[in-house]
C-alpha cells in the first residue's frame, strides 16, 4: 500500500486529510511538526509527503532542505501562504508542487495521483504517451495530433518532453532553461514564454486556453494529460 506522510499542525485539516487519503486507499501517517516529520522520513520509507510551511518549530522550507538531502521522496506542499516568492523558495529547496490554501480536496487527491506516477518503477522511463488528441512518442521524438504527424523544432520538442515525461508535475522555470537550454540559464523566462506560445499553436485546440500546456505564473509548467 502507497505510504503518505502528512505534516499538518492544525488537528483538524490534519484529520480531514487522513480520512479522505485512507478513503482513496493509502496509508497516513499524520504528524503535527517539521522535527517529528524528519524523524518519521528517517525511520520508515514514505511514498509521499504532504507538508504545511507554518509549523510550530520548524519552517517548512527548512523541512525541505533536511529531507532533501537524504531522500528523493516527493513533497506537495500545502499552505496558505500564496505570495509567489514563497511558493519559489519551496520548490528552489524540493519541493515538487505546492497547494494553496483554501484548496479542494479532489484536486490535492489529483496532485498526490500524479507526483506518485512520476516516481513508480514503471512510469520512470514511458516510451510513449497518450494525452487526449495528442499521442507523443518519446523513442522517436515525434508527436501526432488527430493522427496527424506535428512537426516540431528540436527546441520545442526537448520543452515538450521536459514536460511530458512528468505529467502534472509542476516544472519551475529555472529547471526547465537548463534542462532545454543548458546549465548556464536560469533567468530567460523569455525564451519560455516564447517557445510555449508555439507549442500550444501546433498542439493545442485552443491555445489561448490550454488544456495541457499549463502556466503556473511566476513558477513554471505543467503537462496535463
Amino acid at each position: 500500500m502507497t505510504r503518505i506522510l502528512v505534516v499538518e499542525d492544525e488537528s483538524g485539516l490534519r484529520r480531514v486529510l487522513a480520512i479522505n487519503l485512507r478513503g482513496h486507499g493509502y496509508e497516513v501517517t499524520s504528524v503535527a511538526d517539521g522535527t517529528t516529520a524528519l524523524g518519521a522520513l528517517a525511520g520508515e520509507p514514505y511514498d509521499l509527503v504532504i507538508l504545511d510551511l507554518g509549523l510550530p518549530d520548524l519552517d517548512g522550507v527548512e523541512v525541505v532542505r533536511r529531507a532533501r538531502r537524504d531522500s528523493a521522496t516527493p513533497i506537495i506542499i500545502l499552505s496558505a501562504r500564496d505570495a509567489q516568492s514563497e511558493k519559489v523558495k519551496a520548490l528552489d529547496a524540493g519541493a515538487d508542487d505546492y497547494v494553496t490554501k483554501p484548496f479542494g480536496m479532489q484536486e490535492l487527491v489529483a496532485r498526490v495521483r500524479a507526483n506518485l506516477r512520476r516516481t513508480s518503477p514503471e512510469a520512470k522511463q514511458p516510451t510513449s504517451l497518450n494525452a487526449g488528441a495528442l499521442t507523443i512518442d518519446f523513442r522517436r521524438a515525434q508527436v501526432q495530433r488527430g493522427g496527424e504527424e506535428v512537426r516540431l523544432t528540436p527546441t520545442e520538442w526537448h520543452l515538450l518532453e521536459a514536460l511530458a515525461r512528468d505529467p502534472g508535475r509542476l516544472v519551475p522555470s529555472r529547471e526547465l532553461l537548463q534542462r532545454v537550454w543548458g546549465p548556464a540559464y536560469g533567468d530567460e523566462t523569455n525564451y519560455l514564454r516564447v517557445y510555449m506560445a508555439q507549442l500550444r499553436r501546433k498542439l493545442e485546440d485552443n491555445p489561448s486556453r490550454p488544456r495541457h500546456l499549463i502556466t503556473e505564473p511566476g513558477l513554471g509548467y505543467r503537462f496535463e494529460a
